[in-house]
């Protein structure tokens, strides 16, 4: 009797252990699963800019390196570094000693040339005379034909010797033009207006300008700069010379420039290397072309009145392709497939949390947002994903990135 009482509760326990078991059995095979939390973001207003990226860098717009056409030593410098200078100002003396005395041999040369010219100018007419009455003798049976000859060799050696003496004149003429605009070369004058941005060479320095143009300073015109901006060949098919652009710079992030974009250079800057070296590296080349990235040059124009901007300085630029005021935008990720008559489809969230399919019309994509032309109004919610069962309340919601200014 004893051991059936204590029996009974053991019994009562593991019943009740198999029927909890069985409710929870049954419960998980019939009980549907919780409905899908969905991701979703607010149709709102915004503005909206479709915008190509490229770094660019600031240079003049334009810039001379200033040489020495002729060799010598430099006498002095009349200008210093960030000095502005205007077109035709003198800017370096080269020591004119050399230049002066070759101007002087060929003056005296040329003097020399023209006084042997007078001697046979003077000396033709009396050849010519001699000739005259040498014929005049000849008609007469006055004189010999061999005399007649003579005095006529004579004249014509004369008149050779005079021509030879004007060609040799006229070169002599060459000759002085040359050592006078040699000696012209000694006083070097800025060919532009513009800033000192470099010196080159120094006062007592000597320079030879017999295999190259050796540069002495260096001068751009800075109230206007160009940005040079490289575009990448997967971009530069999307852009054109006339679109609007802006940049900031690395030292003042919060200012924008605004110009436009004056032209695309219609090759890269590797189209300047040597292509004779390009023929022993081939094999080289074909292996590493792929990885290799190509960018064209944007070129782009800015007043630059204050100075600010400074060669070689780095610049973000941003090319418009298009923009709207005040659009209807969603997040990118919420467009589904597009259809073959160019529409896309959205899930709509009504006030039960039920997603509804609609068709929509976009218009500027910039991959993170999107501009709604027609199928969503301002203030409903759309799905952008799915949060799977037991993820946290607060990952549920979000408003997608902001729109790109």
């Amino acid at each position: 009797m004893k051991l059936a009482q204590l029996r009974r509760p053991k019994f009562i326990l593991l019943a009740l252990l198999v029927l909890l078991v069985a409710a929870w059995i049954i419960r998980s095979v019939l009980t549907p699963p919780a409905p899908p939390t969905y991701l979703s973001a607010t149709a709102r207003v915004a503005d909206i800019q479709d915008v190509v990226l490229a770094s660019g860098t600031v240079k003049a717009y334009k810039q001379v390196s200033v040489g020495a056409q002729v060799s010598g030593q430099i006498k002095s410098l009349k200008v210093a570094l960030g000095d502005q200078v205007k077109k035709g100002q003198l800017v370096a003396e080269i020591d004119s000693l050399t230049q002066a005395n070759a101007l002087a041999s060929a003056e005296f040369s040329l003097q020399n040339l023209q006084a042997q010219l007078r001697a046979k100018e003077a000396s033709l007419k009396q050849a010519q005379l001699a000739y005259a009455r040498q014929k005049m003798m000849l008609a007469g049976d006055a004189s010999s034909r061999e005399n007649f000859e003579s005095a006529e060799a004579t004249l014509n050696t004369t008149q050779a010797d005079i021509a030879a003496l004007q060609a040799q004149i006229k070169d002599g003429a060459i000759k002085v033009d040359t050592a006078r605009l040699n000696l012209g070369y000694t006083r070097i004058s800025s060919p532009i207006e513009g800033r000192v941005v470099a010196i080159v060479a120094q006062e007592g320095q000597t320079v030879n300008a017999n295999q190259s143009t050796p540069t002495i300073i260096k001068v751009a015109r800075m109230d206007t700069v160009t940005i040079k901006a490289q575009i990448s060949e997967a971009d530069v098919v999307r852009v054109k010379p006339g679109l609007p652009v802006f940049f900031t710079i690395l030292g003042d992030p919060d200012h924008r420039y605004r110009t436009t974009l004056r032209a695309i250079e219609p090759a890269p800057d590797s189209i300047l290397q040597d292509d004779t070296s390009s023929s022993t590296t081939s094999s080289t080349s074909s292996s590493s072309a792929s990885s290799t990235a190509i960018y064209y040059n944007g070129l782009l124009d800015v007043p630059n009145p204050e100075g600010k901007l400074r060669i070689s300085m780095t610049t973000q630029v941003n090319i418009v392709l298009s923009e709207a005021s005040n659009a209807l935008v969603l997040p990118s990720t919420a467009l589904g497939a597009k259809a073959a008559d160019g529409s896309y489809t959205v899930r709509v969230l009504d006030d039960q949390g039920q997603a509804h399919e609609r068709k929509v019309r976009i218009g500027i994509n910039t991959n993170a947002l999107v501009q709604i032309v027609e199928g969503v109004k301002a203030g409903e919610r759309v799905v952008t994903g799915t949060v799977l069962p037991g993820a946290t309340a607060s990952s549920s919601e979000h408003d997608g990135p902001p729109p790109h200014m």
